[in-house]
């Protein structure tokens, strides 16, 4: 449970810092909150469409570029590893859009630090007790979950053939996987939360879900509503501790127990 007295003092801490700033500078334009505005679609739509590598391959030969796209498609369709390349490929640009882009943004026209936006090891580990009790909740959840056939037709992500050993490729891409949750929990939590505080306040949390929750569109029903939840509550953690890494650990706890749940039901577990 959430403390009362810890939730107003954060409420109206987040909500006095956004009023002062808006009264320092209500006669500027917020070229921060227009650029955390318009580089998250932007992020979003990069992702959704560099990531399919098939439209960046067709992309490829549309330019004349052919060399470059038949050794793409080489290495993410006709290559023995080529599942694994696929999803490292859609991992990496992720990363790149959810982590590399905004941070540059950060460091270079914001000129700010990263540990503003939630990078802090400092205080990263409060709020544990609600860490723990939301794993309580959704383990069992993913358990039971786990056996319905949309849950089973779509993890793990990485598809473990009866005979095939999970060493080496199954273990890199859950160490793949982690790091795309980083650098989400980066994007959402971190970014788009602590880039727009000022001006939103507490409200910021709320705004960040929205997109949060869209990024689920197509995965289970279930899951999708989890994720408005899991967005607020984690939003809320981090606009508290000024720390993602809590975030970071539920993400990553929650989707290996998806994994591992789902390998368990198909036996190879």
């Amino acid at each position: 449970m959430i403390n009362k007295k810890l939730f107003s003092f954060v409420f109206l801490k987040s909500e006095a810092s956004s009023l002062r700033s808006l009264q320092e500078n209500v006669s500027k334009l917020d070229v921060k909150v227009v650029l955390v505005c318009l580089i998250v679609p932007l992020s979003l739509t990069c992702t959704r469409y560099l990531g399919d590598a098939q439209f960046v391959i067709s992309i490829l030969y549309d330019v004349k570029l052919t060399g470059l796209a038949q050794a793409m498609s080489h290495i993410l369709q006709q290559h023995s590893n080529a599942q694994l390349h696929q999803l490292i490929y859609w991992a990496s640009v992720i990363i790149f859009f959810y982590f590399v882009f905004p941070a540059g943004i950060i460091l270079f026209v914001f000129k700010e630090s990263l540990t503003e936006y939630g990078l802090q090891l400092k205080n990263a580990g409060k709020g544990y007790p609600l860490y723990l009790g939301m794993l309580a909740v959704m383990v069992p959840l993913v358990f039971y979950f786990s056996g319905s056939e949309s849950f089973l037709d779509r993890y793990p992500f990485y598809t473990v053939a009866r005979n095939e050993s999970l060493f080496p490729n199954f273990f890199i891409w859950e160490i793949v996987y982690f790091l795309q949750f980083l650098a989400l929990e980066f994007f959402f939590r971190g970014f788009i939360l602590h880039g727009t505080k000022h001006r939103f306040g507490f409200y910021a949390i709320f705004v960040m879900v929205i997109p949060y929750c869209m990024i689920h569109f197509g995965k289970p029903m279930p899951e999708t509503i989890a994720a408005i939840i899991a967005g607020v509550v984690l939003g809320y953690l981090s606009l508290k501790s000024k720390s993602i890494w809590l975030g970071v650990m539920i993400h990553c706890s929650v989707a290996l127990t998806m994994d591992l749940c789902a390998l368990y039901r198909k036996g190879i577990f």
